[in-house]
């Protein structure tokens, strides 16, 4: 297939491009940037892809809460470093490790479709078909999320919730050979990407536990001067993950919200319609905070302008560049809407609690 990069010709004479791809070396990290890998061999059969494996500050510190590192890019950095030093052409990550703001010559060049955005609930072996309305009372439950922690408190009072640190594998553990733990919970997303699907015991649905900005999502970063690559992975764009995508991260990055504050979203695409609800809460889930306001994002194939647009980081070359704007727009409104309504003091108090804890 014709594609839009320069070709190498290799010792036996075949002509091919060879694009270096940095991931995290977690097994869930491994499995996401393989599936991306081959969505690229699909699309452009005679590249040959390597796929280059690092530790990141959030793998090697594993006995912190994530919100009191206080590190923005704590699963980012070391693979932007790598970009930066042209070790790698690519990098695959979990959406909502990315920063509202990326760091400068860096650009999010492709956002894929979805998988489930909700959280869902493991249970011990022992609690084996409870939920957390029947697990017993003063029961304790696992998350590493300030996010997680604050709307379940609120929902599930009779229920206590304990910090848990580690990739999927390591908690899974921690969970199935202590008694520390009565269930955790942790991404519906990741569970189905490792073929853990039947751990699931329970998919927390929006009335009780709204997601984070990104959740669910792979996303593609890239050097944004490189155009030929920047347009090679523009095709893996799905146009409504994108645009739910912007308008979330464009409410985190106007709330001025990270991982040491509990923000959350929950985004749909209805014919060309984009509703976005957002909420801030207090670590306790006392206070809260939630609207919800929708905006036409029509999509269309036709893209206005030849013009590269970057929107929170994102560009996205393949999606109509007024859908975009309106995603972006609808982000930023929500979140000043919630900011006149006082949402800026229940973020500082949590971000000064967690930061004395």
């Amino acid at each position: 297939m014709e594609g839009p990069f320069k070709y190498m010709k290799e010792g036996n004479g075949k002509v091919s491009r060879v694009i270096r791809m940095g991931t995290r070396k977690s097994q869930l990290a491994r499995i996401q940037t393989d599936s991306v890998a081959g969505r690229l061999k699909e699309l452009y059969p005679d590249i040959h892809l390597e796929i280059v494996a690092m530790s990141t500050i959030g793998d090697k510190i594993l006995d912190t809460a994530l919100s009191k590192i206080g590190e923005k890019s704590l699963f980012t950095k070391e693979l932007e470093n790598a970009l930066e030093r042209n070790e790698v052409d690519i990098v695959v990550h979990s959406l909502k490790d990315l920063p509202t703001s990326l760091p400068p010559g860096f650009t999010i060049g492709a956002i894929l479709q979805r998988e489930n955005p909700h959280d869902a609930v493991v249970l011990h072996p022992k609690n084996a078909g409870l939920t957390l309305d029947s697990l017993p009372e003063k029961s304790v439950i696992g998350t590493s999320s300030l996010r997680r922690a604050a709307q379940l408190k609120k929902r599930f009072p009779q229920l206590e919730f304990e910090n848990i640190r580690g990739n999927l594998n390591t908690r899974l553990k921690k969970l199935d050979e202590k008694d520390d733990y009565s269930a955790i919970i942790l991404a519906a997303a990741g569970l189905k990407r490792m073929g853990w699907d039947s751990r699931i015991s329970q998919i927390l649905g929006p009335e009780d536990c709204m997601y984070a900005v990104g959740q669910g999502a792979l996303a593609v970063e890239v050097r944004a001067q490189d155009k030929d690559i920047l347009e090679m992975v523009s095709v893996l764009c799905h146009p409504d993950t994108v645009l739910q995508c912007i308008s979330e991260r464009a409410f985190l990055k106007q709330l001025e919200g990270g991982c040491s504050v509990p923000v959350a979203v929950h985004t749909e695409v209805k014919g060309s319609m984009l509703y976005l609800t957002g909420a801030v809460y207090s670590l306790d889930g006392a206070d809260c905070l939630k609207d919800t306001m929708q905006t036409v994002v029509e999509i269309d194939n036709k893209v206005e302008s030849a013009q590269e647009c970057v929107h929170v980081g994102v560009t996205a070359n393949s999606v109509s560049s007024s859908a975009l704007e309106a995603a972006e727009k609808l982000g930023m409104d929500l979140a000043n809407a919630l900011l006149n309504k006082g949402a800026k003091d229940i973020l500082t108090t949590a971000r000064k609690l967690n930061d004395a804890r």
